[in-house]
């Protein structure tokens, strides 16, 4: 799936919260295969914006609870 991206997610952290939320769960809700989510959760894949939304609000929180991008580091 290429390289990792920089984008940090706190999909693992979320699920707990959310009664062990499985990424089988999470993957039904947002309509993607258990190894998407697997991928993003690890970072190797960065969701498209639509996808990203859905999971935020799949844990009903904002989408910066979610994911983080580090700020001041130019390419």
């Amino acid at each position: 799936m290429g390289k990792s991206t920089r984008v940090t997610n706190s999909i693992r952290a979320l699920r707990a919260e959310h009664g062990d939320m499985t990424q089988a769960h999470l993957a039904e809700r947002i309509g993607v295969t258990r190894q998407t989510v697997i991928a993003i959760e690890q970072g190797k894949y960065s969701p498209s914006l639509e996808m990203a939304f859905q999971i935020a609000r799949a844990f009903g929180v904002p989408l910066d609870d979610v994911f983080q991008y580090p700020q001041g580091e130019d390419d």
